[in-house]
Protein backbone atom coordinates (compact mmCIF):
# COMPACT_ATOMS: atom_id res chain seq x y z
CA UNK A 1 0.00 0.00 0.00
CA UNK A 2 2.79 2.25 -0.45
CA UNK A 3 1.93 3.85 -3.31
CA UNK A 4 -1.81 4.21 -2.26
CA UNK A 5 -2.91 7.88 -2.04
CA UNK A 6 -2.99 9.43 1.29
CA UNK A 7 -6.21 10.44 2.89
CA UNK A 8 -7.06 12.91 5.72
CA UNK A 9 -10.44 12.58 7.33
CA UNK A 10 -12.53 15.42 8.95
CA UNK A 11 -15.08 14.08 11.06
CA UNK A 12 -17.08 16.91 12.79
CA UNK A 13 -20.34 15.40 13.00
CA UNK A 14 -21.23 16.17 16.70
CA UNK A 15 -19.17 16.71 19.75
CA UNK A 16 -15.68 15.46 18.38
CA UNK A 17 -13.40 17.13 16.25
CA UNK A 18 -12.03 13.51 14.87
CA UNK A 19 -8.91 13.44 12.06
CA UNK A 20 -7.47 10.38 10.24
CA UNK A 21 -5.30 9.72 7.79
CA UNK A 22 -5.43 6.87 5.62
CA UNK A 23 -3.17 5.17 2.54
CA UNK A 24 -5.23 2.39 1.56
CA UNK A 25 -6.30 0.24 4.25
CA UNK A 26 -3.68 1.27 6.83
CA UNK A 27 -4.34 3.63 9.79
CA UNK A 28 -1.60 6.16 9.90
CA UNK A 29 -3.02 8.40 12.63
CA UNK A 30 -6.36 8.65 14.21
CA UNK A 31 -6.29 12.01 16.54
CA UNK A 32 -9.79 13.22 18.55
CA UNK A 33 -10.02 16.25 20.48
CA UNK A 34 -13.54 16.12 22.22
CA UNK A 35 -15.97 18.61 24.08
CA UNK A 36 -17.94 16.14 25.89
CA UNK A 37 -16.68 17.59 29.15
CA UNK A 38 -18.46 20.60 28.51
CA UNK A 39 -21.45 19.01 27.23
CA UNK A 40 -21.70 17.01 30.50
CA UNK A 41 -23.30 19.53 32.75
CA UNK A 42 -25.68 19.90 30.64
CA UNK A 43 -27.08 15.78 30.42
CA UNK A 44 -26.50 15.78 26.14
CA UNK A 45 -24.89 17.46 23.70
CA UNK A 46 -25.11 21.39 23.12
CA UNK A 47 -25.14 22.32 19.21
CA UNK A 48 -23.39 26.00 19.48
CA UNK A 49 -21.18 24.62 22.30
CA UNK A 50 -19.97 21.69 19.88
CA UNK A 51 -19.55 24.18 16.42
CA UNK A 52 -17.46 26.30 18.59
CA UNK A 53 -15.51 23.62 19.86
CA UNK A 54 -14.81 22.49 16.90
CA UNK A 55 -13.17 25.89 15.53
CA UNK A 56 -10.83 25.70 18.26
CA UNK A 57 -10.26 22.48 17.82
CA UNK A 58 -9.49 21.81 14.27
CA UNK A 59 -5.89 23.16 13.67
CA UNK A 60 -4.50 21.92 16.32
CA UNK A 61 -5.79 18.39 15.68
CA UNK A 62 -4.93 18.08 12.11
CA UNK A 63 -1.40 18.78 13.32
CA UNK A 64 -1.29 16.36 15.96
CA UNK A 65 -2.96 13.86 13.64
CA UNK A 66 0.05 14.79 10.84
CA UNK A 67 3.21 14.43 13.52
CA UNK A 68 1.42 11.06 14.73
CA UNK A 69 1.73 9.68 11.08
CA UNK A 70 5.30 11.05 10.75
CA UNK A 71 4.14 12.99 7.37
CA UNK A 72 3.40 16.64 6.14
CA UNK A 73 0.54 18.16 5.14
CA UNK A 74 1.67 18.84 1.47
CA UNK A 75 1.94 14.98 1.54
CA UNK A 76 -1.77 14.54 2.12
CA UNK A 77 -2.87 13.49 -1.93
CA UNK A 78 -6.93 13.88 -0.74
CA UNK A 79 -9.20 15.55 1.73
CA UNK A 80 -12.87 13.64 2.89
CA UNK A 81 -14.81 14.83 5.19
CA UNK A 82 -18.16 14.02 6.97
CA UNK A 83 -20.84 16.10 5.01
CA UNK A 84 -23.99 14.78 6.57
CA UNK A 85 -25.89 13.28 8.41
CA UNK A 86 -25.50 15.33 11.96
CA UNK A 87 -25.79 18.75 13.85
CA UNK A 88 -25.68 21.51 11.09
CA UNK A 89 -23.52 23.81 12.73
CA UNK A 90 -20.77 21.32 13.82
CA UNK A 91 -20.87 19.64 9.95
CA UNK A 92 -20.18 23.44 8.39
CA UNK A 93 -17.55 23.85 10.66
CA UNK A 94 -16.14 20.19 9.34
CA UNK A 95 -16.78 20.93 5.88
CA UNK A 96 -15.25 24.65 5.32
CA UNK A 97 -12.09 23.18 7.23
CA UNK A 98 -11.90 20.35 3.99
CA UNK A 99 -12.54 22.94 1.63
CA UNK A 100 -9.97 24.68 2.70
CA UNK A 101 -7.52 22.28 2.63
CA UNK A 102 -8.24 20.95 -0.59
CA UNK A 103 -8.45 24.29 -2.60
CA UNK A 104 -4.77 25.19 -0.24
CA UNK A 105 -3.31 21.40 -1.37
CA UNK A 106 -4.47 21.51 -4.58
CA UNK A 107 -6.18 17.89 -3.67
CA UNK A 108 -9.85 16.34 -4.43
CA UNK A 109 -12.18 16.51 -1.83
CA UNK A 110 -14.87 13.93 -0.93
CA UNK A 111 -18.05 14.94 0.79
CA UNK A 112 -18.83 11.73 2.44
CA UNK A 113 -22.30 9.66 4.70
CA UNK A 114 -21.46 9.56 8.82
CA UNK A 115 -22.92 6.42 8.65
CA UNK A 116 -20.89 4.51 6.11
CA UNK A 117 -18.06 5.92 7.33
CA UNK A 118 -18.89 3.73 10.64
CA UNK A 119 -19.16 0.42 7.79
CA UNK A 120 -16.24 1.41 5.68
CA UNK A 121 -13.77 1.70 9.16
CA UNK A 122 -13.61 -1.95 9.46
CA UNK A 123 -11.81 -2.26 6.56
CA UNK A 124 -8.54 -0.54 8.41
CA UNK A 125 -9.14 -3.75 11.18
CA UNK A 126 -9.99 -6.61 9.38
CA UNK A 127 -9.85 -6.21 5.70
CA UNK A 128 -11.62 -5.69 2.73
CA UNK A 129 -15.78 -5.87 3.57
CA UNK A 130 -17.39 -8.93 2.00
CA UNK A 131 -19.99 -8.00 -0.27
CA UNK A 132 -22.33 -7.91 0.52
CA UNK A 133 -22.42 -7.53 4.10
CA UNK A 134 -25.33 -6.95 6.41
CA UNK A 135 -24.53 -3.79 8.54
CA UNK A 136 -25.84 -2.69 12.40
CA UNK A 137 -24.75 0.54 13.47
CA UNK A 138 -25.95 1.59 16.74
CA UNK A 139 -25.49 5.30 18.29
CA UNK A 140 -26.44 7.82 20.08
CA UNK A 141 -28.83 9.38 16.87
CA UNK A 142 -29.36 6.08 14.77
CA UNK A 143 -29.87 2.41 14.60
CA UNK A 144 -29.78 1.25 11.67
CA UNK A 145 -29.52 -2.12 9.67
CA UNK A 146 -28.02 -2.14 6.45
CA UNK A 147 -27.52 -3.84 3.30
CA UNK A 148 -24.24 -3.31 2.11
CA UNK A 149 -23.56 -4.68 -1.36
CA UNK A 150 -20.12 -1.75 -1.79
CA UNK A 151 -19.42 0.54 0.75
CA UNK A 152 -17.63 2.59 -2.15
CA UNK A 153 -21.06 2.40 -4.24
CA UNK A 154 -24.19 1.39 -2.69
CA UNK A 155 -25.84 1.05 0.50
CA UNK A 156 -29.52 -0.05 0.90
CA UNK A 157 -31.52 1.10 3.70
CA UNK A 158 -33.18 -2.39 5.79
CA UNK A 159 -34.40 -0.60 8.61
CA UNK A 160 -33.86 2.14 10.98
CA UNK A 161 -35.29 3.86 14.59
CA UNK A 162 -39.07 5.05 14.66
CA UNK A 163 -37.72 7.19 18.05
CA UNK A 164 -35.53 6.82 20.36
CA UNK A 165 -32.10 5.80 18.86
CA UNK A 166 -30.15 2.51 20.71
CA UNK A 167 -27.50 5.24 22.26
CA UNK A 168 -30.06 7.87 23.13
CA UNK A 169 -31.87 5.64 25.25
CA UNK A 170 -28.89 4.28 27.38
CA UNK A 171 -27.97 8.13 28.09
CA UNK A 172 -31.72 8.96 29.16
CA UNK A 173 -31.86 5.83 31.33
CA UNK A 174 -28.55 6.42 33.11
CA UNK A 175 -30.42 10.01 33.73
CA UNK A 176 -32.61 8.15 35.28
CA UNK A 177 -30.67 5.68 36.99
CA UNK A 178 -28.37 8.79 38.43
CA UNK A 179 -25.40 7.79 36.31
CA UNK A 180 -23.23 10.24 34.20
CA UNK A 181 -23.94 11.34 30.82
CA UNK A 182 -22.67 10.01 28.24
CA UNK A 183 -24.62 7.19 29.35
CA UNK A 184 -23.45 4.14 27.46
CA UNK A 185 -20.44 3.34 28.82
CA UNK A 186 -21.56 4.00 32.90
CA UNK A 187 -24.48 1.51 32.40
CA UNK A 188 -22.13 -1.05 30.46
CA UNK A 189 -19.59 -0.85 33.55
CA UNK A 190 -22.96 -0.99 36.07
CA UNK A 191 -24.46 -4.04 34.37
CA UNK A 192 -21.71 -6.18 35.37
CA UNK A 193 -22.36 -6.44 38.55
CA UNK A 194 -26.01 -7.28 37.67
CA UNK A 195 -28.56 -9.23 36.40
CA UNK A 196 -30.04 -8.98 32.72
CA UNK A 197 -32.34 -10.88 33.75
CA UNK A 198 -33.44 -9.14 37.31
CA UNK A 199 -36.41 -6.83 35.13
CA UNK A 200 -38.48 -8.51 33.13
CA UNK A 201 -38.64 -4.66 30.30
CA UNK A 202 -40.30 -5.37 27.24
CA UNK A 203 -38.68 -5.67 23.44
CA UNK A 204 -40.33 -2.79 21.20
CA UNK A 205 -41.23 -4.21 17.92
CA UNK A 206 -39.26 -7.37 18.55
CA UNK A 207 -42.07 -9.75 16.33
CA UNK A 208 -43.57 -7.19 14.04
CA UNK A 209 -42.10 -8.40 11.05
CA UNK A 210 -39.79 -5.53 10.34
CA UNK A 211 -36.12 -4.82 10.28
CA UNK A 212 -36.93 -1.49 12.04
CA UNK A 213 -36.32 -0.46 15.78
CA UNK A 214 -37.95 1.39 18.76
CA UNK A 215 -36.70 1.97 22.25
CA UNK A 216 -38.54 4.88 23.50
CA UNK A 217 -41.21 2.46 25.21
CA UNK A 218 -38.08 0.64 26.67
CA UNK A 219 -37.09 3.96 27.81
CA UNK A 220 -40.28 5.03 29.64
CA UNK A 221 -40.47 1.22 31.19
CA UNK A 222 -37.46 1.84 32.65
CA UNK A 223 -38.25 5.18 34.24
CA UNK A 224 -41.90 4.18 35.29
CA UNK A 225 -40.13 1.01 37.02
CA UNK A 226 -37.58 3.03 38.89
CA UNK A 227 -40.28 5.63 40.03
CA UNK A 228 -42.78 3.60 41.11
CA UNK A 229 -40.32 1.68 43.52
CA UNK A 230 -38.86 5.15 44.69
CA UNK A 231 -42.15 6.30 45.54
CA UNK A 232 -42.55 2.79 47.98
CA UNK A 233 -39.36 3.39 49.20
CA UNK A 234 -37.36 0.62 47.84
CA UNK A 235 -34.22 0.78 47.23
CA UNK A 236 -32.79 0.14 43.18
CA UNK A 237 -30.06 -1.69 42.83
CA UNK A 238 -28.63 0.09 40.25
CA UNK A 239 -26.57 -2.87 38.42
CA UNK A 240 -29.55 -4.88 37.99
CA UNK A 241 -31.33 -2.33 36.48
CA UNK A 242 -28.58 -1.32 34.03
CA UNK A 243 -28.19 -5.03 33.17
CA UNK A 244 -31.97 -5.71 32.82
CA UNK A 245 -32.14 -3.02 30.21
CA UNK A 246 -28.93 -3.45 28.62
CA UNK A 247 -29.96 -7.20 27.68
CA UNK A 248 -33.26 -5.64 26.48
CA UNK A 249 -32.04 -3.39 23.70
CA UNK A 250 -28.89 -5.83 22.96
CA UNK A 251 -31.74 -8.90 22.27
CA UNK A 252 -34.14 -6.64 19.93
CA UNK A 253 -30.70 -5.10 18.52
CA UNK A 254 -29.10 -8.98 17.30
CA UNK A 255 -32.43 -10.80 16.47
CA UNK A 256 -32.90 -8.16 14.21
CA UNK A 257 -29.47 -8.20 13.01
CA UNK A 258 -29.91 -12.12 12.24
CA UNK A 259 -32.84 -12.04 11.10
CA UNK A 260 -31.84 -9.46 7.96
CA UNK A 261 -29.02 -11.96 7.87
CA UNK A 262 -31.28 -14.58 7.09
CA UNK A 263 -33.88 -12.33 5.23
CA UNK A 264 -31.38 -11.60 2.29
CA UNK A 265 -29.53 -14.89 3.00
CA UNK A 266 -26.31 -13.10 3.88
CA UNK A 267 -23.16 -14.27 6.03
CA UNK A 268 -21.38 -11.87 7.17
CA UNK A 269 -22.75 -9.21 10.00
CA UNK A 270 -20.73 -5.57 11.01
CA UNK A 271 -21.57 -3.97 13.74
CA UNK A 272 -20.53 -0.22 14.09
CA UNK A 273 -21.13 2.98 15.84
CA UNK A 274 -20.55 4.23 19.35
CA UNK A 275 -22.90 1.72 20.77
CA UNK A 276 -20.58 -1.25 19.50
CA UNK A 277 -18.40 -0.53 22.12
CA UNK A 278 -20.78 -2.23 24.75
CA UNK A 279 -19.16 -5.44 26.11
CA UNK A 280 -22.71 -6.93 26.06
CA UNK A 281 -23.45 -6.36 22.05
CA UNK A 282 -20.23 -7.65 21.34
CA UNK A 283 -20.25 -10.72 23.15
CA UNK A 284 -24.84 -11.63 22.76
CA UNK A 285 -23.95 -10.82 18.68
CA UNK A 286 -20.65 -13.24 18.55
CA UNK A 287 -22.67 -15.91 20.62
CA UNK A 288 -25.59 -15.87 18.12
CA UNK A 289 -23.87 -15.42 14.98
CA UNK A 290 -22.11 -18.55 15.94
CA UNK A 291 -24.68 -20.16 16.38
CA UNK A 292 -26.45 -19.04 13.02
CA UNK A 293 -23.12 -19.76 11.23
CA UNK A 294 -22.85 -16.25 10.66
CA UNK A 295 -19.34 -14.60 10.40
CA UNK A 296 -18.75 -11.23 12.72
CA UNK A 297 -16.75 -8.50 12.17
CA UNK A 298 -16.79 -4.90 15.29
CA UNK A 299 -14.03 -2.84 15.26
CA UNK A 300 -11.95 -2.48 18.00
CA UNK A 301 -13.99 0.10 20.71
CA UNK A 302 -11.75 3.32 19.43
CA UNK A 303 -12.86 3.10 15.62
CA UNK A 304 -16.32 2.55 16.94
CA UNK A 305 -17.12 5.94 18.01
CA UNK A 306 -17.11 8.88 16.12
CA UNK A 307 -13.66 9.59 14.54
CA UNK A 308 -11.76 10.58 11.51
CA UNK A 309 -9.72 7.47 10.44
CA UNK A 310 -13.54 6.03 9.24
CA UNK A 311 -14.22 9.07 7.08
CA UNK A 312 -10.41 8.61 5.38
CA UNK A 313 -10.99 4.99 5.09
CA UNK A 314 -14.81 5.90 2.74
CA UNK A 315 -12.85 8.36 0.93
CA UNK A 316 -9.87 6.26 0.65
CA UNK A 317 -12.41 3.85 -1.04
CA UNK A 318 -13.93 6.34 -2.61
CA UNK A 319 -10.34 7.51 -4.64
CA UNK A 320 -9.82 3.47 -5.06
CA UNK A 321 -12.68 3.14 -6.99
CA UNK A 322 -12.14 6.25 -9.16
CA UNK A 323 -15.05 7.70 -8.22
CA UNK A 324 -15.25 11.51 -8.89
CA UNK A 325 -14.60 14.01 -6.72
CA UNK A 326 -17.00 16.17 -4.68
CA UNK A 327 -18.02 19.74 -6.14
CA UNK A 328 -15.78 22.88 -3.46
CA UNK A 329 -19.75 23.72 -3.13
CA UNK A 330 -20.99 20.87 -1.57
CA UNK A 331 -22.90 21.69 1.57
CA UNK A 332 -23.45 20.14 4.82
CA UNK A 333 -26.59 18.22 5.04
CA UNK A 334 -27.89 17.20 8.43
CA UNK A 335 -30.13 14.76 7.21
CA UNK A 336 -28.11 12.97 4.19
CA UNK A 337 -29.73 9.94 3.76
CA UNK A 338 -27.55 6.69 4.28
CA UNK A 339 -28.21 5.81 0.55
CA UNK A 340 -26.48 8.73 -0.34
CA UNK A 341 -22.66 7.63 0.29
CA UNK A 342 -21.06 10.44 -1.19
CA UNK A 343 -21.96 13.91 -2.62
Amino acid sequence: MADAPLVLGIETSCDETGIGLVRGHTLLANTIASSMDEHARFGGVVPEVASRAHLEAMTPTVDAALAAAGVKLSDVDAVAVTAGPGLAGALLVGVAAAKSYALGLGVPLYGVNHLAAHVAVDQLEHGPLPKPCIALLVSGGHSSLLLVPDVAEDVISLGSTVDDAAGEAFDKVARVLGLPFPGGPYIDKAARDGSGTAVAFPRGKIDDGTLDFSFSGLKTAVARWVEAREAGGERIHVPDVAASFQEAVVDVLTRKALQACRQYDVHDLLIGGGVAANSRLRALAQERCDAAGVRLRVPRPGLCTDNGAMVAALGSDLVAAGVAPSALDIPADSSLPITTVHV
